[in-house]
């Protein structure tokens, strides 16, 4: 172990509480205890005997019957990519998911360890175990559930041969403890998920329970993964989305797969887990405590898979679970843009709870969906198309009533998350602008939190105009991971060089900048919406600085107005970042920037003005250091323009103005 390494586990353990620590100790003993339950690859395994029945909860009769054709068209389309080995893992293009090597990544081209026990595998080591992300993500089996799910809607067996065959690979490859993909709980939870739905979007074919109940690998593995997870699971500083996911693992298994002595208690425990995590990893208003746009879809998925799975085992959720899950969608429905698409706030690494539609499914209409099957959708909520997912989904579920107070209009700000949307009205081309006025983060860590408070993004007709840069990776490249999540990486302004909130790794934050909404006004009765908000990631510097910013949307004159003021005893360095969408043309000419683009009606125009007081550059696809870049989706990066504002603030109270104007 090296001194880097030391001090971030010394970083790591100052983010613990005592009762962590403790818990951590004794998972460590249990690591040590149980190196002797490992299976070698190729060794014989003692099997678990099934007690229960097969598979008792099946989709109804007519549930794929309600497909919608278009949907199961794309989807037959994806998995005939898919038998011919095409397909994207993260952004990387690949060729041989009709038979892949379960441990390479291809980015690297490293093969992670197969053999050695779990538990002494430095997954976070790219010289170890490469982008540890894309070999797990293969290993999540979604791409094996659009398979299954072609074989549900079309009877060919050659998808359900490929499913049978690649699972088989898997199981005999991956025995208990043995290899990379033992290493972490939330990947155990995605599987068991994928794979109970693998078995109900197989049943008719005359292969299932040859290749399920009736298979001892498959009743093994079942039960290992629910061993596992019964006793290894994700607590204190690391109980965000990560303990949800192995929480629902365990209870859609358990419900599908009764098939142990211990089900019914696993089922239980899960359950009670379950209800716990995602109130805890909810603020009341509804909205993900992560701070991680991509995050909250992800939850909420998770919640409603579990959901669903439960009704289907005729054992509900509790009334206060379900409002909670229906305060998620309605959020979700809230704050989309126009054309569909969600803020970009936080860490997103595309991950899905179940994935049985194609990419580019729209994920937030595919929520919209299943949760407008589960609840009935608000008369605000735009249209979601059912697509594959929803409709099953939606189908194993049914719908249930949910508590009064849901929200008779579209909200635009949620206090608890310190989230505010303000928008033109409907009946022209949308301004969309999100405004960034909450906590940092969840727990100590705040792992999927960026250093972007006070930060804004807008669209104008889902066009990213001031856009957020995006994630691009986690694992490896801590030069990349820090562009991303840093400060000037955002909308937003950075005092003295430095982010407003301190990082002790890629995903442990040291301190954290708080804000706080300090007026808001979203109805606009005289035609503006406004914001106003402060953070105090800078009062740690001698003498202490407070930045304060107020946007206000003139929805007549189609102009954005933001209003920065910085308080400081003495003059502090200054940048200001204004990045652009990757479709925009820029032209700097002194402290004026002319943004054009193309829309389906031609092209479209947008001038912003920039305080005078600051020196202007432009940045595009800069690497030493990292600047100018936009990551659409995790594992991909393009180049996209940068607006650089440098200079030094005046002593007392300095304020910096800037305006966005839109053509008519």
């Amino acid at each position: 172990m090296n001194l880097g390494q030391l001090a971030w586990y010394r970083r790591r353990l100052e983010a613990m509480t005592p009762a962590e620590i403790g818990w951590r100790v004794h998972d460590q003993i249990r690591h040590l205890a149980w190196a002797r339950r490992r299976v070698a690859p190729g060794a014989c395994a003692s099997t678990a005997r099934r007690v229960g029945p097969g598979f008792p909860t099946v989709l109804p009769p007519d549930a794929l019957a309600a497909v919608p054709p278009e949907a199961a068209a794309a989807l037959v389309a994806e998995a005939d990519r898919l038998l011919g080995g095409a397909g994207e893992v993260l952004g990387v293009r690949r060729s041989d998911l009709d038979a892949p090597d379960w441990f390479v990544d291809p980015v690297t081209g490293r093969r992670a360890p197969q053999g050695r026990y779990a538990f002494r595998i430095d997954h976070r080591s790219r010289a170890e175990s490469g982008d540890v992300k894309q070999i797990w993500e293969l290993s999540r089996h979604q791409h094996l559930t659009v398979l299954a799910g072609a074989w549900a809607l079309t009877g060919r067996d050659d998808y359900a041969r490929a499913v049978d065959r690649q699972l088989r690979s898997w199981w005999r490859e991956n025995p208990f403890l043995s290899g990379i993909h033992w290493t972490s709980g939330i990947e155990l939870g995605l599987r068991l998920v994928s794979w109970v739905w693998i078995r109900r979007l197989l049943d008719g074919w005359p292969g299932a329970p040859a290749l399920f109940e009736d298979n001892p690998a498959a009743v093994q593995q079942v039960h290992w993964h629910q061993r596992y997870l019964s006793v290894f699971r994700s607590r204190g500083s690391s109980a965000n989305n990560h303990v949800v996911a192995e929480a629902v693992g365990q209870l859609v298994a358990s419900s599908a797969f009764p098939w142990f002595a211990d089900s019914a208690r696993w089922c239980r425990r899960a359950v009670v887990l379950f209800e716990h995590e995602i109130l805890n990893n909810t603020f009341p208003d509804g909205f993900d405590r992560e701070q991680a746009s991509e995050y909250h879809g992800f939850v909420a998925e998770l919640g409603l898979v579990a959901a669903v799975e439960l009704a289907g085992a005729r054992t509900p959720v509790s009334g206060p679970v379900w409002a909670r899950l229906c305060r998620m969608v309605d959020d979700a429905a809230a704050v989309l843009d126009e054309t569909g698409r969600a803020p970009r706030q936080g860490d997103s690494d595309d991950g899905r709870a179940l994935v049985i539609d194609p990419p580019g499914v729209n994920r937030w209409h595919s929520l919209l969906a299943l949760g407008s099957s589960l609840f009935a959708p608000a008369c605000w909520w735009p249209a979601a198309p059912p697509g594959v997912t929803s409709t099953l989904a939606g189908a194993l579920g049914g719908p249930r009533p949910v508590s009064a107070g849901r929200p008779v209009r579209r909200p635009s700000h949620f206090p608890d998350a310190g989230l505010t949307i303000l928008r033109s009205t409907a009946d022209e081309v949308e301004i969309w602008c999100r405004c960034d006025g909450g906590p940092h983060g969840f727990l100590a860590l705040s792992g999927h939190a960026h250093a972007d408070a006070l930060s804004i993004e807008v669209r104008c007709g889902g066009v990213d105009i001031l856009t957020d840069p995006g994630t691009y990776c986690y694992h490896g490249q801590p030069n990349w991971r820090g562009y991303f999540r840093s400060t000037v990486g955002h909308n937003t302004i950075e005092l003295e060089g430095g982010d407003q909130s301190v990082s002790g790794g890629p995903f442990l934050w040291l301190r954290h900048a708080n804000a706080r909404v300090v007026d808001v006004d979203t109805d606009g009765e005289a035609g503006v919406v406004r914001w106003s908000a402060e953070h105090d990631g800078y009062v740690a510097l001698v003498p202490p600085a407070v930045h304060r910013r107020s946007v206000a949307l003139d929805r007549h004159r189609r102009r954005l107005d933001i209003v920065d003021r910085i308080t400081s005893e003495v003059p502090r360095r200054l940048r200001m970042a204004f990045h652009l969408g990757p479709a925009l043309a820029l032209h700097l000419d002194g402290g004026c920037a002319e943004l054009r683009w193309r829309t389906p009606e031609g092209s479209a125009t947008a001038w912003l003005r920039l305080p005078d007081e600051l020196a202007w550059s432009v940045h595009r696809g800069e690497c030493h250091p990292p600047l100018g870049w936009y990551s659409d989706r995790f594992g991909v990066k393009e180049p996209a323009s940068t607006l650089i504002g440098a200079g030094r603030t005046a002593p007392g109270r300095q304020e910096l103005r800037s305006r966005l104007q839109f053509s008519p």
